[in-house]
């Protein structure tokens, strides 16, 4: 407990009150979320890529103690949230949901840092 590590949770289930506050959807319910609706979805970044083909598109998954969020980044809320969307080891995402397909993506259009206890190293650009 000293370290604020606990090996059998994640570490945004000592937020969930605060994010559900906030009304932020935890990852295993954007399924059920209307296409085209906006949410806010928060967790750890786990990754952030942009490919050559994606002419400029940036993605990156964030996790929270439910899964995994798919979020895709255009080149403009890219440029506005640069320092923050490269830096940060946890985000609060509003956007969009796209699930017309049954996959899952939400379309970033605003990010905001989210504080944890434990920091997180996330895979970039690999």
């Amino acid at each position: 407990w000293a370290t604020g590590v606990s090996p059998d949770r994640y570490p945004t289930e000592f937020l969930r009150e605060n994010l559900d506050a906030m009304g932020v959807v935890p990852a295993d319910r954007l399924l059920s979320v209307p296409d085209g609706t906006r949410v806010l979805v928060a967790g750890a970044v786990t990754h952030r890529q942009r490919p050559a083909t994606a002419q400029g598109v940036t993605f990156m998954n964030l996790e929270d103690e439910t899964g995994m969020v798919n979020v895709l980044c255009s080149r403009g809320v890219w440029a506005r949230h640069r320092k923050l969307a490269q830096t940060a080891s946890a985000l609060v995402v509003r956007g969009i949901v796209q699930n017309a397909t049954g996959a899952v993506t939400v379309v970033a259009d605003r990010m905001g840092e989210l504080s944890m206890r434990v920091a997180s190293k996330s895979r970039d650009f690999r």
